[in-house]
């Protein structure tokens, strides 16, 4: 059976023609599908019945609910979802179905989702969790949009962040098919300004996602010295973060589009005035602004990083400011169910 869901508008009107449609009920596909988002084609009430039929039997709607989900004194949620990678680049070893999980994150004003890319990630950064799992497969268009379609919450979204299991700009092109139907007029049409990419500086697939897109960029950058940013982050070695801030030096930031950075703070390896300067003298004249992060140490772990306290991390955050880079400190959000940066590792159970 082929999946509807992350088609786009030119795909679906030809899904209608093959069903014995006319042309124009791919439009109306693409309205149940992404606006009021239907489970069923029972609810294609504007389509034919023997229109509905023929569609019943040769595709599927693509969604399906979370597996397992699990809530933060916080209230922040963690959501299990299986999805089947067996024509995902899936790896010869992997079972085609795999467990990815995504975060809801409900604030004041705003509602976030970050949904996983891929099953697993390639990129073993030192500090994830993730990375432990390996990487599995690349999950498509459908697998993303379900993650944001599916969950309980997801009438109440604001925002979405890529920053999930896997590495979003090593699975560029189901990245940006996901964005173009989200951001879409014919799609959920929202704006491009409430979608955020992060990305561990995979500079091909960043250059695809800057040129095709116009969602804000996130970069993990964690430290601005290359030799001491290679032990966290092998990526380092096949694309130096210098290279990925002069990649980034070739677009123009002032405007609404915003690139930001990532940095985890590890408590006297990342956090001092040496380390302040060296930031400075990377990003200088970039038009950027940088989140902290405070580290969450993996519970398995042997204790070799660890976080920053909180006065440091304040005094980072104001020298930064004070030197011409609007730095913040991000809150941590659902840590005791697993689910704050760099914790996703399938830990729910179906």
């Amino acid at each position: 059976m082929v999946t509807l869901l992350g088609k786009t508008l030119d795909e679906l009107q030809e899904v209608a023609v093959n069903a014995g449609l006319p042309r124009f009920a791919g439009k109306q596909l693409a309205e149940w599908l992404y606006k009021k988002r239907v489970v069923s084609f029972e609810e294609m009430t504007n389509i034919s019945v023997k229109g509905r039929q023929t569609l019943k039997e040769k595709y599927t709607i693509g969604r399906t609910p979370p597996a397992a989900e699990a809530v933060s004194t916080d209230g922040t949620k963690k959501y299990l979802f299986l999805v089947n990678i067996s024509n995902n680049n899936q790896l010869a070893n992997s079972p085609a179905s795999q467990p990815v999980e995504s975060v809801y994150i409900p604030e004041d004003d705003r509602a976030t989702i970050c949904v996983s890319t891929q099953a697993g990630c390639k990129m073993r950064c030192r500090f994830c969790m993730t990375g432990t799992l390996g990487f599995h497969g690349n999950l498509s268009a459908a697998d993303i949009l379900n993650q944001v379609f599916s969950i309980p919450d997801s009438a109440s979204l604001t925002n979405i962040v890529y920053m999930g299991e896997g590495e979003p700009c090593d699975n560029i092109d189901a990245v940006l098919r996901s964005i173009q139907i989200l951001t879409a007029d014919w799609g959920c049409g929202w704006s491009p300004r409430r979608i955020t990419v992060s990305s561990v500086g995979f500079i091909p697939g960043l250059r695809k996602l800057i040129d095709e897109g116009e969602c804000h960029i996130a970069i993990s950058l964690h430290n601005p010295f290359a030799e001491e940013r290679m032990p966290l982050m092998p990526i380092e070695k096949a694309y130096p973060i210098s290279n990925v801030i002069n990649t980034l030096r070739q677009y123009d930031w002032s405007h609404q589009r915003r690139v930001s950075f990532e940095y985890i703070c590890f408590g006297g390896q990342n956090d001092t005035m040496r380390h302040a300067q060296g930031l400075k003298r990377l990003l200088n004249g970039l038009d950027c602004r940088i989140n902290l992060i405070r580290y969450h140490e993996d519970p398995s772990s042997e204790g070799k990083l660890n976080s920053s306290n909180p006065e440091q991390m304040i005094w980072l955050r104001d020298w930064l400011n004070d030197n011409g880079i609007t730095t913040t400190i991000r809150r941590s959000r659902g840590e005791d169910i697993l689910a704050a940066c760099g914790m996703l590792v399938n830990s729910l159970k179906r």
